[in-house]
This record gives structure tokens, C-alpha cells and sequence, in this order.
């Protein structure tokens, strides 16, 4: 397979023609390296990385140094997809200057495609104020993580008529604003498919049902890496964790039994330099 980086354009003519968007997470070189092996467009560098990377209990902890520092590998691992930087929280709900400060830098310094921020209706200025200094904005709604606590932890929403018909308006304000796509996290499936036909933008699913437009999932979450919880939303597509654990145990019991290293695994010098050393 001969993979093209899509570009951020096509992501509206895929919605149109009925294509599914898919993206994973990656906060790394190698795993950025598997990604861009496979048929997946997007990879969003995530401040998740502060839960699943640097064993932090949630993300408003992550800073934009850490986000740069995380982006810039996954930029040289995957150079065929589309690599989203997020903004972290504090550095873009300040003013739209702030905001696009920010967003040049996760552009110029890690090198990212695009960024993603959090917020509806309140964040269109940002959007929009970034999409015009000239960076592809994703926009994100629904149960967003940054301001759980302001929305009752981390609680399906949009289950109520108001808050239902809330989110549609904040995700038609933030296409309006220039978005170019829109996560939708945690939402009942029939107000996620609402949210996708009210909108010309593709939304990206993160438990919110089969009709978004597209499916992301935290790679840790997905390949069985993180086990302090597993959200409902997601399918363990392999248990990569068990099997590195088992690794980890065959070595440790090998070393012990002194059958690692074997002969194979060892190097040698001629018998003549050997006696030399006697």
C-alpha cells in the first residue's frame, strides 16, 4: 500500500461521498511509525498523554511544552497522515490571541498538521481567530475532558432536550467559525447522528454511535496498554499489555535460570587473543 497524506480539504468531500474518517492516538516515534503503515488519515497527538504517558490523573496538568515535545516524534514517525496537535488546557481560553500564540506554536515548533481545542459556543472566537493566522482548526464537544468538572465529571451529555439541542447550535457555531471537523464525545448515539446531518464538517465519534462521520479511539485504550479503566466507548482490538508482561516475565525467569543469554546471542574472539589476556 502507498500511502498519501490526506489533504484537510478531502475530509468535507469524504463526509459527502459517505467515506469514514478513522484516527488513533500516538505520542511517540514508533507508534507513529505503525500508524502511518496502515490506512488510518489522522493521528491526534493527544493531551491523553498525560494519563496514558506520563501517569498523570487527568490531562489539565499537561502543558504545551509537553505537547510539543510529544508532537515533533510523531511528525517524523508518520509523515503520510494528517498528525492534529491539541491545544492543552490554559494555553488558549485566556483570549483568541493567546489562543492563536499557541496554536503557531504547536504548528512551528512541533510541526503538526492542524489543531484540535476544546469548547463550543465560547471557543468560536478562538477557532476562528486561529483558522484566520492560517491553522486548520478540529473542534471538540460533548464530554470534554478539560472541563469535566464544570459538566459533572466524566458523564454522557447531551441526554436532556436542552443540553441536546445546545450541542448542535456549538457545533453549528464552530463550523461557522471555520472548523474543519468536530469530535463528539460521549454523547447518545441518536444525538451524535443529529449532530452529523446538522453539519456540512465531519464529526468524529468518541462514543457517539455508528453515524459520525468518523471514529477515533486512544491507542493505549484500544490495544489493551492502559488498564486503570476502560471506558465503555471502547473496543480492546488486541491485549498488547498481557503480552508484554509475559515478556517481560520470560526474560526475568530466563536471566535467573541462566538461560539468557544463550550461545547464539553471544560474541567471540579468537582462542590466540584470549591466551594473551591470561
Amino acid at each position: 500500500m502507498t500511502k498519501v497524506k490526506t489533504p484537510i480539504p478531502k475530509f468535507k468531500e469524504m463526509k459527502k461521498e459517505g467515506q469514514k474518517l478513522r484516527m488513533v492516538t500516538a505520542y511517540d516515534y514508533q507508534m507513529a511509525v505503525l500508524v502511518d503503515k496502515t490506512e488510518i488519515e489522522l493521528i491526534l497527538v493527544g493531551d491523553s498523554l498525560g494519563m496514558v504517558v506520563l501517569g498523570l490523573s487527568g490531562t489539565n496538568q499537561v502543558t504545551l511544552e509537553d505537547m510539543i515535545h510529544h508532537i515533533r516524534p510523531v511528525v517524523k514517525g508518520a509523515p503520510n497522515t494528517v498528525i492534529v496537535g491539541d491545544l492543552p488546557f490554559g494555553s488558549y481560553n485566556v483570549n483568541a490571541e493567546q489562543a492563536v500564540i499557541s496554536a503557531n506554536r504547536l504548528v512551528k515548533e512541533g510541526g503538526c498538521d492542524c489543531v484540535k481545542l476544546e469548547g463550543g459556543i465560547h471557543m468560536a472566537d478562538k477557532v476562528e481567530a486561529i483558522v484566520k493566522a492560517g491553522i486548520p482548526v478540529m473542534a471538540h464537544i460533548g464530554l470534554t475532558p478539560q472541563t469535566s468538572s464544570q459538566l459533572g465529571g466524566f458523564k454522557v451529555q447531551g441526554k436532556d432536550l436542552e443540553s441536546a439541542k445546545r450541542m448542535i447550535e456549538e457545533a453549528k457555531a464552530l463550523e461557522k467559525a471555520g472548523a474543519f471537523a468536530v469530535v463528539v464525545e460521549c454523547v447518545p448515539a441518536q444525538i451524535g447522528k443529529r449532530l452529523s446531518e446538522s453539519i456540512d464538517i465531519p464529526t468524529i465519534g468518541i462514543g457517539a454511535g455508528p453515524d459520525c462521520d468518523g471514529q477515533v479511539l486512544v491507542t493505549q485504550d484500544m490495544i489493551g496498554m492502559f488498564d486503570r479503566f476502560v471506558p465503555k466507548f471502547v473496543k480492546q482490538y488486541a491485549k498488547v499489555g498481557e503480552t508484554i508482561v509475559k515478556a517481560f516475565n520470560e526474560f526475568a525467569g530466563e536471566v535467573q535460570r541462566q538461560e539468557f543469554p544463550g550461545p547464539e546471542h553471544c560474541f567471540a574472539i579468537k582462542d590466540e587473543v584470549l591466551e594473551k589476556l591470561y
